[in-house]
């Protein structure tokens, strides 16, 4: 047994069953103990190391396990790190494994040598090693896994290729100077004192209008909060890593918060004069209370993310979970139901609002048509991947999450192309339920086009072989082109901005998959009933307007004034701008 080979029965100990990756000499010790033990862990081969980190973190994410990812020395592990990143800030748990030359050659200036430890050194700050010796070996696996679950970051490994290939060194000599580790990680269940839980009791009963904002930290305590929310009225929206934690069917969910978010979302912060914060490090105060108009609770296991977005008046250190056991006997159920019959209120029209949006007409395909018809056609148990840009907003604003359902997207990052890659992963980790990826066609054309390569080479093993690929096709970058508009005043930049249409459904097809294009709005629903019962995976490639506006659920005199400016410079779109603004608009819901 050699050093490759112990390390991948040590990540076999560690319960990894896949490894996503892209080869390279660096690795190919590693490589070659992958061949020789297949029956232990498989290489799923992407085609870019950035889609493989993508793909560990989508694993982290949709599975609580750790995700993990492989790659060559030098250009691959630069490769990983945008991938990596995303998970980092996603506080998702990753271990990036990369090869690097060999000990001797290691600053010679030599072929492919770069400074990996320093290069990673920010990506994975709680733990990066380089194995220089077998006796290593145990151990900086180890530590790399126990850390990277235990602190929900991305860790790595960083092996040269010498010494992948020297004998295995399976327990070092008990001697000084050497350590003996195992394997195993124990998730605690942290609870703040009976001190601390009280004062954040008192500080609930006391409010009259309760709003909670839930995060992905949530996930674990969705019947606690489902409790919390029915003891106190209070409304509950959700950040958007927080999209699944809770059904949007239930009545007092007021659904997104933010630039991506909805009106009740909006109104219900606005209206609050208490705050209670659970698993979420949203990042846009601007959509938070104002300061001192709301007292505020806030529940993280982190305890560099208290107070960090809002003044909390009581922080509490702890897991969800155990934390909201622990608080909800100190709480009293609130008898004035008006605050959440007014949140009800505004829900309902809200969604009335958001249909009546997505029916109205554009050149040629409203975009918020498209969702807003996929929403009730959602399978169940599906697993929803967006992308950044306008698809992630019209991911936030138009798709219903039923009970059952998983969703995520880059959410702290704000990468593209993770969408094609997430639905990938999911896939793998449950091949009898059906990934959906919703993206632009700038991520189709950056990276995602090449993984349908990768789905064309897997996809007949699958249980069912169904995975979808939904292209929101409308020729423009267009998130930063309403952004130019809104946030910097300046036209759109078409050198900058216009991207070639490329037929995304007909590539599908030349991979054997199943590819649609649409241009009709009546198209939308037997081309979304076709890919969705299809006996492969599907692209269905929507041709969708790129003037249809983004309008946030509050829009200030600034982002008014700014795009009005834009418009009077001149942009080249600003009739068919000013047209589907004023439909938009004419359908209520934007916030003043």
């Amino acid at each position: 047994m050699n050093v490759s080979d112990f390390m991948i029965q040590r990540l076999e100990e560690w319960g990894v069953k896949r490894i996503f990756g892209y080869p390279g000499d660096g690795i190919n010790g590693i490589l070659g103990a992958l061949n020789r033990g297949q029956d232990k862990i498989r290489f799923i081969q992407t085609r870019h190391e950035e889609m493989a980190a993508f793909m560990a973190c989508a694993h982290s994410k949709f599975t609580d396990e750790v995700g993990v990812c492989l790659a060559t020395s030098g250009p691959g592990a630069i490769h990983l790190l945008n991938g990596l990143y995303d998970a980092k800030l996603d506080h998702q748990s990753v271990v990036a494994i990369v090869g690097q030359q060999k000990r001797t050659s290691i600053g010679s200036n030599y072929q492919q040598e770069v400074d990996l430890l320093t290069l990673y050194k920010d990506v994975a700050s709680e733990y990066v090693q380089m194995i220089t010796d077998p006796a290593q070996t145990r151990q900086v696996i180890d530590r790399a896994f126990r850390i990277a679950k235990a602190e929900r970051t991305v860790t790595a490994v960083i092996i040269p290729n010498d010494v992948q290939e020297e004998k295995a060194i399976e327990e070092p000599p008990r001697k000084h100077g050497n350590v003996f580790t195992g394997v195993g990680h124990s998730k605690a269940h942290l609870i703040p004192s009976e001190e601390e839980l009280q004062q954040a009791a008192a500080v609930l009963n006391e409010g009259q209008r309760v709003a909670i904002l839930v995060g992905a930290g949530a996930f674990s305590a969705v019947d606690e909060v489902k409790q919390i929310a029915e003891l106190l009225g209070a409304g509950v929206a959700k950040a958007l890593l927080g999209k699944a934690v809770l059904p949007d069917d239930l009545p007092y969910v007021t659904g997104a918060i933010g630039l991506l978010g909805t009106k009740p979302s909006w109104e219900l912060m606005e209206g609050c004069d208490t705050l209670l914060m659970i698993g979420s490090s949203f990042p846009y105060s601007e959509y938070l209370p104002e300061p001192g108009k709301a007292r505020g609770v806030q529940i993280d296991i982190d305890g560099r993310m208290l107070s960090l977005r809002y003044p909390m008046e009581v922080n509490l250190l702890g897991d969800s979970r155990s934390t909201l056991q622990a608080l909800i006997p100190l709480l009293k159920h609130k008898e004035d139901r008006s605050w959440r019959q007014t949140i009800e209120q505004h829900i309902s029209e809200w969604w009335k609002t958001v249909e009546e949006r997505a029916m109205q007409t554009a050149d040629p395909i409203n975009p918020q048509r498209v969702l807003q018809e996929l929403s009730p056609r959602l399978p169940d148990q599906c697993i929803i991947a967006a992308d950044s840009g306008t698809s992630a907003f019209w991911f936030a604003r138009n798709l219903k999450i039923r009970e059952g359902m998983l969703a995520s997207l880059s959410g702290t990052l704000a990468t593209m192309c993770p969408a094609v890659p997430y639905a990938i992963a999911a896939k793998f980790a449950y091949p009898s339920r059906i990934p959906i990826a919703i993206t632009g066609d700038g991520a189709m054309q950056m990276l995602g086009m090449n993984e349908l390569i990768t789905i064309a080479k897997y996809w007949k093993e699958w249980a069912d072989p169904r995975l979808v690929v939904i292209v929101l096709n409308n020729r423009d970058l267009n998130m930063v082109t309403w952004e130019q508009r809104m946030l910097a005043g300046e036209p759109k930049f078409e050198a900058s901005q216009d991207i070639p249409d490329v037929p995304y459904g007909e590539f599908a097809k030349l991979l054997g998959l199943k590819g649609l294009r649409i241009s009709k709005p009546e198209e939308i629903g037997a081309a979304l009933d076709e890919v969705l019962s299809a006996d492969r995976p599907a692209v269905l490639d929507v041709m969708v307007d790129p003037n249809v506006p983004i309008v946030p659920a509050h829009v200030d005199m600034s982002q008014l004034a700014m795009f009005n400016k834009a418009l009077l410079k001149g942009d080249p779109d600003s009739a068919a701008v000013i047209r589907q603004t004023i439909k938009e608009v004419m359908q209520g819901g934007v916030g003043k």
